[in-house]
């Protein structure tokens, strides 16, 4: 057992976490043998790929432990497993947490992983996105969140750019550097005893990754932290900062142990390192001699450690007894609403192709079409009429294609979510119910900035009730078309994916609305689209709010030698339209509203709750 490591820089005796490993295997299998692995337990019949064999290692409190080896050697998944993001149901072996096997569930909310690849939210400057994180991971309000966050900020070095955007690429905001501190700091918020880190120096120059690397080992020095990295070919300095190094080749454990013994290894087996080069560097490149030696001096290097390991006198808490807590969320539902919703109101005032393109959009295009269609509404005539219905056709082809602008934000979110919501910083519920509540005003003002020129223009029906259901149905349609992108979003794997999918989808709901093919014309086995079409229901919104009701009975559509032939209510009766549906089809439209942001839901669950 460890010896409790006190943090200095509280002031107080904090608990430690040991993580070992034994006789750990890894098998990966191809994505359709695991599927049916998974859904209908059939046996695998494809050869898995064995990425990782017989590894025994350990990571300590107080030590950064680096995870090294060539290109495939299985770095980042020991370092997954080891954080609990692949299921131990899924590796043959054991994975320890302080003797106690690993929960992890529970070990993923007190521990911090930070990824290769930086996700953030370029449009927030560096304080809100630490304070987002530590409002979501801290229970203490926002009190708590910016003491936190301020004390971060300068452990950080992030002091003098704390109000700069993050950016995105390499023409504004701040540097490569500057961006991992911010990733690593957003895991740090909640003080987590254990903090894993793949590849925290990839991309970055010698200076700035020689800077985060000093920071990790202030941590372990002044908090007692266990960190746990990957690193690919560090430099000198770099190199000298680690306690303990798991070399790796092929998957095997070639060396886990200080950088001394390696060198000692290394010079055992014959080998001159050149002054040029630094050891692991060497080691990299003499791994088969390292392989032959391996027993020995694993075997010498953990009797070693066992030996000063019998000095202690001070044991660290069994992990078991935590994991027996109830697992809560810092926040209710409420208030993760509540702070979602505030940074989802950031991103969006803030990002220009969202906001303010879509502002201007909405407002042009009700200017331009109607201008094009300058008073059709006012006219009669059976031209006037198939003018008038080719309006509300082409004007829901543009409100329900317009909104997959929005899809390649939602796909950025939707790398934070899983994230933020595997280490249980707030429930997905959450991040679909704030998403949807700040949305509906949006689209509201999108609504009226489009319907309010366009519908007077046009000269459709002179009535406030007609005009206020138009923009009560533009509305819809837009929620229609918000929460069936974002549902896509959550299932398509890419932009270019989601993309096509998205568009396909569309054009088949033009196609079976019945306004290019009636519906009596439909083969009955595409019937079924014709009901599950976007474009059906508020077309004939449309249709019944512009012929129905009373005025309807009187509103001649076509005269023939001064008398009228056609009113608007036989006109709706040789559709089969009645005036009820004007309701009716407003609820089913509510429906697929619902039902969309529903299974968006389920798919984001089930993609946050799984693991490789």
């Amino acid at each position: 057992m460890e010896l409790p490591v006190k943090a200095p820089a509280s002031g107080g005796q904090k608990t430690t976490y040991t993580i070992e490993t034994k006789k750990l295997s890894y098998k990966l299998c191809s994505k359709f043998d695991e599927f049916n692995w998974i859904c209908c337990g059939e046996t695998p019949r494809g050869v898995p790929k064995l990425i990782l064999r017989d590894v025994s290692c350990a990571a300590r409190p107080g030590e950064i432990t680096a995870i090294a080896g060539p290109s495939g050697a299985g770095k980042t998944t020991l370092l997954e497993i080891l954080a609990g993001k692949i299921s131990s149901c899924k590796v043959s072996g054991q994975v320890l947490v302080n003797s106690q096997p690993m929960k992890e569930k529970h070990f993923r909310r007190i521990s911090g992983y930070v990824t290769q690849d930086d996700s953030l939210f370029p449009s927030l400057t560096v304080k809100e996105t630490l304070l987002y994180s530590a409002l979501l991971r801290l229970p203490g309000g926002k009190k708590e969140a910016a003491n936190r966050v301020r004390r971060l900020l300068k452990e950080l070095g992030l002091e003098h750019i704390a109000d700069s955007r993050i950016g995105e690429g390499s023409n504004w905001g701040i540097s490569g550097g500057e961006r991992r501190r911010v990733s690593i700091g957003v895991d740090l918020v909640h003080d987590p005893a254990v903090v894993f880190i793949d590849e925290p120096t990839s991309g970055l120059d010698s200076a700035s990754a020689l800077h985060v690397s000093t920071l990790l080992k202030s941590m372990v020095v002044n908090q007692g932290k266990t960190i746990v990295l990957t690193i690919h070919q560090p430099g000198f300095r770099i190199l000298e900062l680690f306690d303990r190094l798991v070399l790796l080749s092929n998957g095997y454990v070639v060396h886990d142990g200080s950088l001394h013994s390696l060198e000692e290894r290394l010079k055992f087996s014959g080998h001159r390192i050149p002054l040029h080069v630094n050891v692991l560097e060497f080691s990299i490149d003499a791994i088969e001699s390292l392989e032959m030696q391996n027993s020995v001096f694993i075997t010498n290097e953990c009797s070693h450690e066992t030996r000063n390991e019998g000095g202690h006198t001070m044991r660290t808490p069994n992990f078991n007894n935590h994991q027996e807590k109830p697992l809560c969320y810092p926040n209710s539902i409420l208030g993760e609403v509540l702070i979602l919703g505030q940074r989802f109101c950031s991103n969006i005032f803030r990002t220009k192709q969202l906001f303010a393109t879509r502002v201007v959009q909405a407002l042009v295009a009700g200017l331009i079409l109607g201008t094009i269609y300058l008073n059709v509404g006012k006219k009669t005539g059976q031209v006037a009429m198939q003018t008038r219905i080719g309006f509300f056709a082409f004007s829901l082809t543009f409100l329900l294609s317009s909104t997959t602008e929005g899809l390649p934000i939602f796909l950025q979110e939707r790398r934070i979510l899983t994230r933020e919501t595997s280490r249980g910083a707030y429930r997905v519920s959450s991040y679909v119910l704030s998403n949807t509540l700040i949305f509906l005003p949006f689209l509201l003002m999108v609504a009226l900035l489009y319907s309010t020129p366009v519908y007077w223009l046009v000269g459709l029906r002179g009535a406030i009730d007609g005009f206020l259901y138009f923009s009560l149905v533009v509305w819809m349609v837009i929620l229609m078309s918000n929460s069936f992108v974002a549902c896509f979003s959550a299932l398509v794997p890419n932009f270019i994916m989601g993309t096509s999918v998205i568009s396909g989808l569309m054009g088949s709901f033009f196609l079976f609305s019945g306004y290019f093919i009636s519906k009596n014309k439909i083969p009955s086995y595409w019937i079924f689209m014709h009901y599950l079409s976007l474009f059906k229901y508020p077309f004939e919104c449309f249709l019944i709010n512009e012929y129905g009701g009373e005025q309807g009975n009187m509103r001649c559509l076509e005269y023939d030698k001064g008398e009228c032939k056609l009113y608007g209510s036989e006109f709706l009766r040789q559709r089969g339209l009645k005036d009820s549906r004007k309701w009716s089809n407003l609820a089913v439209m509510l429906g697929f509203i619902i039902g969309y942001r529903v299974l968006c839901f389920v798919i984001l669950w089930f993609r946050c709750s799984r693991r490789r």
